[in-house]
C-alpha cells in the first residue's frame, strides 16, 4: 500500500521502474516530515505529543512514525538491555513503556548509531503499534499503522460484465461492478447485493480492518474459505462500496468480459487484526459518525 509498500515504487516488489542509467540501490529507505499532529495513548495517558513527526518509508513495511525524544512524556521509556541491529540503521536501542498502572515490554525502539545519511532520525523514538493503546492524528484515532501519504482510493463505475461462478453454480453476475483502484495493488471488482446469490455466501467468524476502508467481514462459499469480503459499513472515503461484496480471483472463479481473472503476483495482504485496545464496535461507531 502506497510508497513501499506492496508494489509501490519504493518495494522490493515494485510493478514500475526508475529510468535512470545506473541501477539504483538494492534498497531505498525513505523519511519525510508528516506534517499532521500526531499521539500516542497507552494506560489512559498520553505518551507522546507532537507536530514534528517524521515518517519513515521502508521496502516490504507500513510506514512508521518517528517522534522527537523531546515530544516523549518524560518518565515513560525504560531501557531494556535488548538491541538488535537493523541491516541500514544501525544499533536499536529497545523501551518498555511504562505507567503507574501498566507496563509494555519492548514497546518502543531509537536507532542509536545512525549512519550519517540518516540523522533526520536522531533523537527519534517509534512506538510499537500493537503494544500501545492508540494512535490519533489530531482527535481521529488512526488504525493499522501510520497513514501513508501516498496511498490512494480511486472508485469506478463500469459497465463490464463480471461473472463469479463456484463450479456450474453462478453465484454474482452484474453490468454494473465498481473497480476500485488502490496503491500497490491491482483492481478489486466490487458487486452490488442485489446482483449475488445471496444463499451462496455464508458468513464466517473473525474480521481484519483496513485502515483506509474500515472493518472487513468474511465469506465462505461452498468449500472455498473466505472467497469473498464485504465492508458493510466502510468508510465515508469509500462509501460508494459499503455492503458491496469482491470475490477472490485465486480462491473462486472470477470472470470479466469472459476472461478469467488470476491473482497478481505480490498482492498478499498481510492481514489485521484489531488493534489493542480497539473492537469492532468502536470503528463501527466510527463509520456512524462519518456518515453523520
Amino acid at each position: 500500500m502506497g510508497l513501499a509498500w506492496q508494489q509501490g515504487p519504493l518495494s522490493d516488489r515494485s510493478v514500475g521502474q526508475f529510468l535512470v542509467a545506473e541501477p539504483l540501490p538494492e534498497r531505498l529507505l525513505f523519511a519525510e516530515p508528516l506534517r499532521r499532529r500526531m499521539r500516542v495513548q497507552f494506560g489512559g495517558q498520553w505518551m507522546a505529543d507532537s507536530e514534528d513527526v517524521v515518517l519513515l518509508h521502508e521496502p516490504g513495511r507500513y510506514p512508521v512514525a518517528y517522534f522527537p525524544r523531546a515530544d516523549v512524556r518524560e518518565g515513560v521509556l525504560v531501557p531494556e538491555s535488548h538491541t538488535t541491529k537493523h541491516r541500514d540503521l544501525g544499533t536499536t536501542t529497545w523501551f518498555s513503556v511504562h505507567t503507574a498502572d501498566d507496563q509494555a515490554q519492548r514497546a518502543a525502539w531509537q536507532f542509536t548509531d545512525l549512519p550519517a545519511y540518516a540523522t533526520v532520525l536522531r533523537d527519534r523514538v517509534a512506538f510499537a503499534w500493537r503494544s500501545m493503546d492508540a494512535f490519533y492524528e489530531e482527535d481521529d484515532r488512526i488504525v493499522g499503522h501510520a497513514a501513508d501519504l501516498y496511498h490512494r482510493i480511486d472508485m469506478r463505475r463500469t459497465s463490464r460484465h463480471l461473472v463469479v461462478r463456484d463450479g456450474d453454480r453462478v453465484v454474482a453476475e452484474t453490468r454494473r461492478p465498481v473497480a476500485v483502484y488502490e496503491s500497490g495493488f491491482a483492481p478489486r471488482w466490487y458487486v452490488p447485493r442485489d446482483d449475488i446469490d445471496d444463499s451462496a455466501l455464508t458468513p464466517v467468524q473473525g474480521q481484519t480492518f483496513c485502515p483506509y476502508k474500515g472493518l472487513a467481514s468474511y465469506y465462505d462459499i461452498g468449500q472455498r474459505k473466505r472467497a469473498a469480503w464485504s465492508y458493510l459499513e466502510a468508510w465515508p472515503e469509500v462509501a460508494a462500496v459499503s455492503g458491496w461484496v469482491s470475490f477472490e480471483p485465486d480462491i473462486v472463479d472470477v470472470y470479466l468480459g469472459g476472461r478469467k481473472l488470476v491473482l497478481e503476483p505480490g498482492q498478499v495482504v498481510i492481514p489485521h487484526g484489531i488493534d489493542r485496545g480497539l473492537d469492532p464496535d468502536e470503528l463501527r461507531e466510527r463509520s456512524r459518525i462519518q456518515h453523520r
